[in-house]
């Protein structure tokens, strides 16, 4: 029988020579295993004869402590009976996160600005500043969803339009509408439910989500939490997981994790190309980071330095920066799943891609978090079709980046976009928890119905170019790798 301990008990054991903390009910003695800890020993310390469960679990999944400590650690459950006023609250160290009566209802958002407005207004100042930021001067960023608006539709009329089908297929998955939830880290700083929560209202709506190799969550954990009956719409299905690997410097690490996703069913491997080293983000720089958060799959963890506490930065350390195009064959080696390339932004790359049989790549800038004025998707697709067309039928093309309407979405498939991916939209959404995505999902397609039928269109295979106007941005499109008139002088080097 579990040893019951009081508060009072608790509360003796404050010092890192003496150390105890409570999580979840179970009282633990981190004092030898503090210094150890995967996630840094910041969050033990802070909360050294106290009840961290709020902000450890706000961070971390449950089972990172469990299956860390040895179990004569695990010392007893705490007695309800004793708990006080005083020690359920935090330490003055702590900031204290929004209610959710303090958040606008959900029920009155119509559009995605409504999730991005809502975030600002109720994340941590940490939480905003490492989603909301991008590299310097934040023009990708911006371009990435004005890019959008610089290109008109062409409406049809008198169409029989009352019935439309939004459902496609994604690498042979089917789903209920042409939007996957890109990937994300650490989506546990939004809500508690993390990683989950996004993928149980993914499969509520029938769409695809690809799992971060920093998520919080171990990805088998994710899997656990959908893996009941679940449906597209009305047919009976499993909800399809990608996953999006960054090349760890130790190569046996990443083998073994595409083994682990594999055998856990995962449909492919989206390998993040356009970062071989994290932007410069300084919105994030500025904010302290809490030395608290890890990540389960990478190992990264979080730690400020003299440049700052950008959490991108500093926990992608462990990334390959190395990473070439021979190094393809060893991928293709280590796993027998679709590979897509995430992070193109070029034709060129683009067709050499496709020469060497990639099954798909993503036109993105990484949200406009990796190099600064950067092209955005939307004017990738374009030079696509200016410049080599033919990979449009010997691989998938995704876009991510910048979409916020139904209409960017109609714009990017009728370009050659086989699907949309959005990353910080799923996670203000996960502001609101599960519900949150479900509502999220429902806006996009209810706007992608409506633009369908006002262009006369009732299904997405009926979708083509000529649906748009882009003499706006023609003169914007590149025609090969060279500059059009500068001539390349190299010098000797001085």
């Amino acid at each position: 029988m579990a040893r019951i301990i009081s508060v009072q008990e608790v509360s003796k054991h404050n010092i890192p020579e003496d150390l105890w903390i409570v999580v979840d009910d179970t009282v633990y003695d981190m004092t030898e295993f503090a210094p150890e800890h995967p996630g840094g020993a910041g969050i033990i310390l802070r909360y050294a004869g106290r009840d961290a469960s709020a902000s450890y679990n706000e961070i971390h999944a449950p089972s990172l402590i469990k299956s860390s400590l040895h179990s004569s650690k695990v010392l007893g459950t705490l007695d309800p009976s004793s708990i006080t006023e005083e020690w359920v609250k935090p330490p003055p160290s702590v900031t204290q996160s929004f209610s959710p009566d303090s958040k606008p209802p959900l029920d009155g958002f119509i559009n995605t600005h409504d999730f991005v407005s809502a975030a600002r207004q109720t994340l941590t100042s940490k939480t905003w500043a490492f989603y909301s930021s991008a590299a310097t001067d934040l023009h990708t960023k911006a371009r990435n969803t004005s890019a959008y608006a610089d290109i008109g539709l062409r409406p049809r009329i008198l169409v029989n339009v009352k019935d439309v089908d939004t459902s496609t297929t994604m690498l042979g998955q089917r789903m209920s509408v042409p939007i996957f939830c890109a990937p994300a880290a650490m989506a546990k700083m939004v809500h508690p439910s993390g990683e989950k929560g996004i993928a149980k209202g993914c499969r509520a709506k029938g769409i695809p989500q690809c799992i971060s190799t920093n998520a919080s969550f171990p990805i088998s954990e994710i899997f656990s939490s959908i893996n009941e009956p679940g449906k597209y719409g009305d047919t009976p299905g499993t909800l399809p997981l990608f996953f999006q690997l960054y090349v760890d410097k130790q190569r046996e690490k990443s083998e073994k994790l595409l083994k682990e996703v594999e055998t856990l069913g995962v449909k492919a491997i989206f390998v993040t190309v356009d970062a071989p080293v994290p932007g410069k983000r300084e919105a994030d720089e500025r904010v302290k980071a809490d030395e608290s958060l890890s990540t389960p799959m990478s190992g990264a963890k979080a730690k400020n330095d003299a440049k700052g506490g950008a959490l991108g930065r500093i926990m992608g350390s462990y990334i390959d920066s190395s990473l070439s195009w021979k190094d393809l064959t060893w991928l293709r080696k280590s796993t027998r799943l679709p590979i897509v390339l995430k992070g193109v932004q070029t034709a060129m790359d683009a067709k050499k891609a496709a020469e060497l049989g990639i099954e798909g790549i993503v036109l993105s800038n990484h949200g406009g978090r990796s190099l600064d004025t950067a092209p955005p998707p939307i004017l990738l697709l374009l030079e696509l079709q200016k410049n080599c067309p033919g990979v449009f039928d010997r691989m998938e093309v995704f876009v991510d980046g910048g979409v916020m309407r139904g209409t960017d979405i109609f714009k990017a498939l009728c370009l050659g976009a086989k699907s949309v991916g959005i990353g910080r939209g799923f996670l203000y959404a996960l502001n609101y928890g599960e519900e949150g995505v479900q509502k999220f999902v429902e806006i996009l397609k209810d706007e992608l119905e409506t633009t369908m039928r006002m262009m006369g269109v009732t299904d997405l295979s009926q979708v083509h170019p000529g649906m748009l106007n882009t003499g706006a941005v023609d003169h914007l499109i590149p025609s090969g790798e060279q500059h059009p008139y500068a001539k390349w002088r190299p010098k000797s080097k001085i």
